[in-house]
């Protein structure tokens, strides 16, 4: 290995860095140029040496067959940042660079150490340049332009460029442009608006700055269009199959981007503008003009250098091979007369070069990427490439900060606020001269006020003098009246006095008559109220007979329902009991019947004796043990369904209710809510049950009652309610889902059984809702709270219970939409013990069908590798 010594062609290997380049000494003079900036110059830049990165392209399928027997003619040492072109097997050159990339460095990778830098120096207002040179197949369009639309990781440095410029903007103050360019032929043609070719290139003859007006300007807005942008740029793009490359490009790609920011964190100043006499008007704090940063970036995707004898050109190609060898010479001519320092820079020989004005000795911060292959049969090739990058890193530029004060917007917003202030001027006119328009009224009207006062007061004191000849008239007239009036009086005080004594003696005289007339009638008015008296004796007699014997039948009736309860509860007992004696079994259903018969006929008896309307006023009765027997009768009635109607149409559920909501006598509330909940049998009755806050009633006494009898006559009834599809939503919303919830505090079993047969009720009529296509979404049960009751109570050991839980489990599964709350809650588990151990035939067919029906169960049943 050779140490770093001249190369043959007489360049040191990489010179280095100028003190001036150093990072702290940059910052100090950035830091001068932008206060220099800030009093308003732009003639102070920081110096900056031209950045080259060398990247190494992996062999490829003709390399790897051709040149197997072959080494590469080149080796990277990246942690040394130096590269080694070898002559032969024992000799080789050694050159230095600002960044050496392997053969499988990352695109992330090379845009981080070649563009990145840049892009954020033209985004705090400084221009940038970032271009590949190298031959042709060596990546320069794959490292530049690749858009990694099938593998992300593959997006080149124009699109991690847009993203990073994109991100850091404010769309709202900064603005970004973009033209897509290709020199072909030596002709500027707009990739953009193919038919746009030959555009001219301007330069500011004061500034130098290079700019093409012709080149259609795009403003982005997103990412996505950018990548759209650059898709019909490379549909536009000429490219050709060669030898070396099979698609070559036949021209030089430049993406400009001009990007025009508003400069934040800056300090207030202050400006003056001068009139034509020389003073100076000096702007208000408010009316500084904002200060803006416009910059531009170049990628340059150049053309790859080629031999003719290798690339095989011929023809059109052999002319377009020319024109790409001639711009790229007049380049490395250009390159090579500012790393030398020479007093001409050949600039003008190519419109490539002028284009690149700005970017090599001028005032951008540029980084070079050069691309080589490691092929032995293109040693001249990869060294003529690092010889150019080794002469750009000579080259150094002067970076300034490209920032201008806005005076167009200052102009606009003065405007704005000036056209405020003539409207709010004109307004303010306006309003003074309505006010001066009101105040004359009004003093005219004032003046009219006074004259009219004026001529009242004149008038007024002309009639002065009459009105005291007048008054003097009236006071003798007044004088004489009052005597007269005194006369009077006195005249008639005496026929007063005299009219006393007359009604003295009349009063006497008609006490006297009245004596003598009531001795004459005192005996018969006597004789007349003591038989009244004797008849209302009796009426009373008779009402105090009828009372008792009503008692006496109400508890004769309800000594008889007590008595037929008690006999169906031990018959119905010893129906489930295993093991009892078959002749018992058989006999006791006829006793039953007979006496439950015998109920009914006294009850029917008491009815067509007494009539409903009297038993149902005794419900008003103010002896509770009257309103006891009476609500009891009317309770065993309304379990006749041919006595509901009649109960209903005489008042007695309006009744009932009335006694639910005012007793305090549990007894009457237990037997009430049991008269409700025998009412609540028939469809009807139990849409007047809601309309007349039935359900309301029933919630409130399940919330206070405490007697388990009482809870289950309440959860009956409301159990009997749910099963009606019309009333599901108000009985919800009345707090029927909630009361029926909550009696489960009692954990007595006939009241969790009526719990439970009201959840079925309300669960089968929502899963036939859900069937027939009125009902969508989820089930009120489970948004009430309800499942992890029944999921708790699905394996009861009460039959009842266990029974109603496990038809409701199974109408709630119906519904789809149930489903993931059921998996949720644990009910899958219990529906499968339901398909398989349930001991009615019925329930475990429908949860089978359930689970089979369910893409839900399915999936999680397949997830679970259960089967059932």
């Amino acid at each position: 290995m050779k140490p770093l010594a001249p190369s043959p062609t007489g360049l040191t290997s990489a010179p280095t860095r100028p003190k001036s380049a150093s990072p702290g000494s940059s910052a100090v003079q950035r830091r001068n140029s932008t206060s220099s900036q800030k009093n308003g110059k732009d003639d102070s830049g920081v110096p900056g040496r031209v950045r080259v990165a060398v990247r190494l392209r992996p062999r490829n399928t003709e390399e790897l067959a051709a040149d197997a027997d072959f080494g590469d003619c080149v080796e990277l040492l990246p942690e040394l940042k130096r590269l080694k072109l070898r002559k032969n097997n024992w000799d080789c050159e050694t050159y230095q660079f600002d960044e050496v990339l392997t053969e499988t460095a990352s695109q992330k990778r090379v845009y981080e150490v070649v563009a990145k830098p840049v892009v954020e120096s033209v985004l705090e207002g400084y221009n940038g340049t970032v271009m590949a040179y190298g031959q042709t197949g060596t990546g320069k369009t794959f490292t530049l332009g690749r858009l990694g639309e099938e593998d992300c990781a593959n997006r080149g440095i124009m699109v991690r460029a847009l993203e990073d410029i994109l991100a850091d903007i404010s769309f709202e103050h900064d603005a970004v442009t973009v033209s897509y360019l290709q020199l072909y032929m030596e002709s500027v043609q707009d990739l953009l608006t193919p038919e746009r070719d030959n555009i001219a290139i301007v330069e500011d003859p004061k500034t130098g700055d290079v700019s093409l007006p012709g080149a259609t300007l795009v403003e982005l807005r997103d990412q996505k269009s950018f990548v759209e942008l650059l898709q019909t740029g490379e549909a536009n793009r000429f490219a050709a199959n060669t030898k070396l490359n099979t698609e070559s490009s036949r021209s030089h790609a430049i993406l400009l981007v001009n990007v025009k920011r508003s400069a934040k964190n800056k300090q207030e100043r202050d400006f003056a503008s001068h009139s034509e006499n020389g003073n100076g008007v000096h702007v208000s704090k408010g009316h500084r003009a904002p200060t803006i940063r416009k910059s531009k970036l170049l990628i340059v995707d150049l053309a790859g250098s080629e031999r003719v004898d290798k690339s095989g050109s011929e023809g059109h190609q052999l002319e377009e091979a020319k024109a790409i060898n001639l711009s790229l010479t007049a380049l490395g001519k250009c390159i090579n007369a500012l790393a030398e320092n020479s007093p001409h820079i050949p600039i003008r020989d190519s419109k490539l070069t002028r284009l690149l004005r700005d970017s090599f000795g001028g005032t951008a911060r540029t980084s070079l990427i050069i691309t080589i292959g490691p092929s032995p049969r293109h040693r001249g090739e990869t060294a003529s490439t690092i010889l150019f990058g080794q002469r750009a890193m000579r080259v150094e530029n002067m970076v300034k900060l490209k920032e201008e004060f806005d005076y167009k917007s200052l102009c606009r917003r003065l405007e704005a606020e000036l056209d405020k202030l003539i409207a709010e001027n004109e307004r303010q006119a306006q309003a003074i001269l309505d006010g001066e328009e009101d105040m004359q009224r009004k003093l005219e009207e004032a003046s009219i006020c006074v004259a009219e006062a004026e001529s009242k007061f004149a008038a007024a004191s002309e009639t002065f003098a009459e009105k005291e000849t007048y008054q003097k008239k009236i006071s003798a007239i007044l004088q004489h009246h009052e005597q007269e009036l005194n006369d009077s009086q006195t005249r008639l005080e005496n026929e007063r006095a005299q009219r006393e004594k007359l009604e003295k003696e009349l009063s006497e005289a008609n006490r006297c008559l009245q004596e003598q007339s009531k001795e004459k009638h005192d005996t018969g008015e006597i004789w007349t109220l003591h038989k009244r008296l004797e008849e209302e004796l009796l009426e009373r007699e008779k009402l105090d007979e009828e009372i008792k014997s009503l008692k006496q039948q109400l508890l004769q009736a309800h000594i008889e329902a007590e008595e037929t309860r008690r006999t169906v509860g031990k018959g119905s007992s010893a129906r489930s009991s295993a093991g009892s004696d078959s002749t018992i079994s058989l006999h006791r259903p006829s006793n039953m019947r007979d006496t439950i018969n015998g109920q009914r006929a006294t009850i029917a008896k008491l009815f067509e004796q007494v009539g409903l309307q009297k038993i149902l006023s005794l419900l008003e009765s103010e002896d509770v043990d009257v309103r006891v027997h009476a609500v009891k009768v009317v309770a065993n009635l309304a379990a006749e369904e041919a006595n509901q109607e009649k109960i209903v149409e005489a008042g007695g559920l309006a009744s009932l209710l009335t006694l639910l909501q005012s007793s305090e006598d549990e007894t009457i509330r237990r037997v009430a809510a049991g008269a409700i909940a025998n009412l609540a049998m028939n469809e009807t009755n139990q849409e007047l049950i809601m309309a007349q806050g039935g359900i309301g009633l029933l919630a409130r006494t399940a919330d206070d009652a405490e007697d388990p009898q009482t809870l289950r006559m309440v959860a009956g009834a409301i159990a009997n309610l749910c099963g009606n599809d019309k009333l599901q939503i108000k009985l919800r919303e009345e707090g029927g889902i909630r009361a029926l919830l909550g009696m489960v505090r009692s954990r007595h079993p006939d009241v969790l059984a009526q719990v439970a047969r009201g959840i079925a009720n309300f669960a089968k009529c929502e899963s036939r809702g859900a069937a027939q296509g009125y009902r969508t979404g989820g089930s009120l049960l489970i948004d009430d709270g309800a499942l992890p009751w029944i999921v708790a109570n699905a394996n009861n050991e009460a039959s009842p219970i266990r029974r109603h839980i496990e038809l409701a489990l199974c109408h709630l599964a119906q519904h789809e939409a149930n489903a993931k709350d059921l998996l949720v809650g644990g009910a899958l588990w219990e529906l499968i013990r339901i398909s398989r151990e349930c001991s009615r035939e019925d329930i475990r067919s429908l949860a089978q069908r359930t689970l089979n029906a369910s893409p839900i169960f399915q999936a999680e049943l397949r997830r679970l590798h259960v089967s059932y």
